[in-house]
C-alpha cells in the first residue's frame, strides 16, 4: 500500500490543478527548521538568497520595492508601464543605494520660501535646490514650523550643512555613522556627488525593529540586484539599451502569452547584443511553449497565465492552465536544460510558495502579496474604514491606456478588451517586516515535508518520494478555519 500519489502520476489525469486543489504528505524530520536553505536562482547567473520575486507592475515595483526586495535577498521586475527614461531613472535610483528603504527627500535653494513644508522632518539645502547640487545645508520642520514669518528664506534658518555619507554603505555602515557621530541624519551622496537619499535616527531606529535582514542581492560590483521588463515591440529595443545602461541585472520579456513570434525575436536580439545580460520569457504554462523560448536563448522562464488575484484572462480568453500544473509541468522540462522557473501568480499565503516551489519553481513572483505594502508605488486610502492602497492588472483598461496593451498583443487593436481590473489591497506595513515570517513559515513548510533546501525537495519530487493527494471541497474548507463564529486570522 502506498501513501498519495507521485506527481508524475498525479499530473497526467489531464486535471488542470491550483495550489489549493493539491496538498503535499509530510515527509520526515531530522534537522530543524532554521536549517532549511532557501537560496535559489532568480535565472541561469543570478543568484538570490530568498526565492521571492515582486511582479513587474505599475501599483507593486518601482525603486522602494526593488530596494527592499534586494535588501531581503530577493529581487523586484521594475514594470514598463511608463517612458523608457524614466523606467532606467528607477533603476538608477535603486542601484544607487545600499539601504533598505526610500524616503525621497525634498530639496530647496537657499532663496527658497517655503509656503508648505509637507510631512518629512528634515529637508536639505542645495546650491541649486536640487539633487545634482552641492549640499550646504539642512532645513528642520520644527525650525519652520516656529518662524513667525513664514515669508523668510530657507537661509534665515536653515542648519549648517551636516556630514555626507557615501551611498555605497550597506544599512550597518550607515547605521554606525550616525550613532558614531552623535548625528540626527546624514544625506547619502553618490560618486558622481548626486544626493540620492537624506537618512535620519528615526529610519534606522524603525528599520532596526523589523526582523534581521538576511544576505542581500548583490551584483559584482556590489549592488543591489535589480532586474527590468521590456516588450516585444521595436520600440523595446531603444527601451533595452536604456536599462542595459542604467545596470539593470535581468530583464524579463512580459507578456501575458509568451509562445509568439515577436517574444522569441526579441529574446534572440537581447541575446545578440548583451551576451551578459540575463533574460527571463514568459508567459507559458505548456512544456510546449517552454520549448520555443528556452530554444531561443530564455535563461527564465515566468510560468502562469490567468492565475493572478486581478487577471481575468481564463475567464475572457478561455486560456491558460491551472498554476500547481502549469508549474510541474514547465519545470519537469526546464530542469534538463538548466533554466530556472518563476512561478508567476497565485500567491496568497506560505502554502502556495512551498508548493509552488516544491513542484519544480525557483523563486515564486508576486503581486498581490506585496501590494499595499509600504513600498508598493501609490498613496493610501481609506476605503470602509480600511487603509488600502490601489491595486490594477496590467490588463485593465486603466493600465492599459498606460501603454500595457501592447503585454496583451493588443497595442495595435482598435477595440481594447480589459484582461484584468483595478481593486484595493489592505495596508500590509512593511516587506521588511512580513516576508521574513513569510520566508520562516516556508522554512516550517519544507521542514513538514522532509526537505532541507530547494534541491533537496527537487529530489524528493523527481525520486517520486514526495507524495500528493488531491483534496475535495469539503477537505480544503476543513484545511482552513471553521466552525468559528468570528476570529482574526494573524500570522506573526
Amino acid at each position: 500500500m502506498e501513501d498519495g500519489f507521485s506527481a508524475p502520476r498525479l499530473f497526467a489525469q489531464g486535471v488542470s490543478y491550483t495550489y489549493d486543489d493539491v496538498i503535499v504528505l509530510p515527509g520526515y524530520i531530522d534537522f530543524p527548521a532554521d536549517a532549511v536553505d532557501l537560496s535559489t536562482r532568480l535565472s541561469r547567473r543570478l543568484p538570490l538568497s530568498i526565492p521571492c520575486v515582486a511582479s513587474p507592475m505599475d501599483t507593486v515595483s518601482e525603486a522602494s520595492m526593488s530596494i527592499a526586495m534586494a535588501a531581503l535577498g530577493g529581487a523586484a521586475i521594475v514594470h514598463c508601464n511608463d517612458a523608457p527614461a524614466r523606467q532606467a531613472a528607477v533603476i538608477r535610483a535603486a542601484k544607487s543605494r545600499r539601504i533598505p528603504f526610500v524616503t525621497d527627500p525634498a530639496f530647496f535653494s537657499p532663496s527658497d520660501v517655503v509656503p508648505d513644508f509637507g510631512q518629512d522632518a528634515y529637508a536639505l539645502v542645495t546650491e541649486s535646490g536640487n539633487s545634482k547640487s552641492k549640499v550646504i545645508g539642512v532645513v528642520a520642520k520644527s525650525d519652520w514650523e516656529s518662524l513667525q514669518d513664514k515669508s523668510a528664506t530657507v537661509s534665515d534658518y536653515m542648519r549648517p550643512a551636516p556630514e555626507l555619507v557615501p551611498a555605497s554603505y550597506d544599512f550597518e555602515k550607515v547605521a554606525s555613522f550616525l550613532v558614531g557621530g552623535g548625528l540626527e541624519y546624514a544625506p547619502l551622496v553618490a560618486e558622481d556627488g548626486e544626493v540620492v537619499d537624506l537618512v535620519t535616527k528615526e529610519d534606522v531606529e524603525r528599520i532596526r525593529a523589523f526582523p534581521k535582514l538576511g544576505m542581500p542581492s548583490l551584483d559584482s560590483d556590489g549592488r543591489f540586484i535589480v532586474g527590468a521588463a521590456i516588450g516585444t515591440r521595436e520600440t523595446d529595443k531603444e527601451r533595452l539599451e536604456h536599462l542595459v545602461k542604467a545596470g539593470a541585472n535581468v530583464v524579463v520579456v512580459d507578456s501575458s502569452q509568451g509562445n509568439s513570434s515577436y517574444q522569441i525575436d526579441m529574446i534572440k536580439y537581447a541575446k545578440s547584443m548583451y551576451p551578459k545580460l540575463d533574460v527571463i520569457g514568459g508567459n507559458v504554462v505548456t512544456i510546449a511553449q517552454a520549448q520555443n523560448l528556452i530554444k531561443a536563448g530564455a535563461d527564465g522562464l515566468r510560468v502562469g497565465m490567468g492565475s493572478g488575484s486581478i487577471c481575468t484572462t481564463q475567464e475572457v480568453c478561455a486560456v491558460g492552465r491551472g498554476q500547481a500544473t502549469a508549474v510541474y509541468k514547465v519545470a519537469s522540462f526546464a530542469k534538463d536544460h538548466d533554466v530556472p522557473v518563476i512561478a508567476d501568480g497565485g500567491i496568497s499565503n506560505s502554502g502556495h510558495i512551498v508548493k509552488a516551489l516544491v513542484l519544480g519553481a525557483s523563486t515564486v513572483m508576486m503581486g498581490s502579496f506585496l501590494a499595499g505594502s509600504s513600498e508598493a508605488p501609490g498613496v493610501y486610502e481609506y476605503l470602509n474604514g480600511h487603509r488600502v492602497k490601489k491595486y490594477r492588472g496590467m490588463g485593465s483598461l486603466e493600465a492599459m491606456t498606460k501603454g500595457s496593451d501592447a503585454r496583451y498583443l493588443g497595442d495595435k487593436l482598435k477595440l481594447k478588451v480589459a484582461q484584468g481590473v483595478v481593486g484595493s489591497v489592505a495596508d500590509k506595513g512593511s516587506v521588511l517586516k512580513f516576508i521574513p515570517y513569510t520566508m520562516q513559515a516556508v522554512k516550517q513548510g519544507f521542514q513538514d515535508l522532509g526537505a532541507s533546501s530547494l534541491q533537496s525537495a527537487r529530489d524528493l519530487l523527481h525520486s517520486e518520494i514526495l507524495r500528493f493527494e488531491v483534496r475535495t471541497g469539503a477537505a480544503q474548507v476543513e484545511g482552513g478555519v471553521h466552525g468559528l463564529v468570528s476570529y482574526e486570522k494573524k500570522f506573526f
